[in-house]
């Protein structure tokens, strides 16, 4: 895209129910680049049969590498929308963008404000097959495994408008 001065491997991370796919979208439509979320990666590989949710996840992950793989060996952008709490996620994402020379440009969401973060989990429908929404004692959990970025990130806050953190994403 003509916004965009090198092959770039966007990585939209952060913790659940903190606006990821909302700008992922946002940010795919005004690009025109794929956004490859892993949520919806993983619902499909249940659906296909694998009844391990944990196996699962894992592989939503790697679905997503190779899928963005293709992409960038075209030179073209992607977008990965995925919590990428882990360090091993996080090195995927460093190894893909090194592979391909491409700028590793990360965008981490966050919700500041706990009332609007549970507010968050309690009112999302996306029924995604397999994919139960989660608990907030399950999202502290995840709070607490999250390992920071080494990298500079870009940190966009749920209490702020979708409108406002799509503009601070695309600057």
């Amino acid at each position: 895209h003509s916004m965009m001065k090198s092959t770039q491997l966007i990585i939209v991370c952060g913790l659940p129910y903190c606006g990821k796919s909302t700008l992922s979208e946002n940010l795919a439509r005004t690009l025109h680049l794929p956004v490859f979320s892993v949520d919806p990666i993983m619902s499909g590989i249940l659906r296909g049969g694998m009844n391990d949710r944990s196996k699962a996840g894992l592989a939503s992950y790697y679905v997503a590498e190779k899928l963005a793989n293709e992409h960038l060996k075209l030179g073209l952008s992607v977008i990965i929308d995925a919590v990428s709490g882990k360090k091993e996620f996080k090195d995927v994402w460093r190894n893909l963008a090194n592979q391909h020379n491409a700028k590793l440009t990360i965008i981490e969401c966050a919700c500041e404000d706990e009332k609007l973060h549970k507010e968050r989990l309690e009112n999302r429908r996306r029924r995604l097959f397999g994919v139960p929404e989660l608990q907030w004692q399950e999202l502290d959990r995840w709070r607490k495994e999250y390992i920071p970025w080494a990298e500079k990130t870009l940190l966009l806050d749920a209490g702020d408008s979708k409108n406002e953190n799509a503009e601070k994403a695309l600057n």
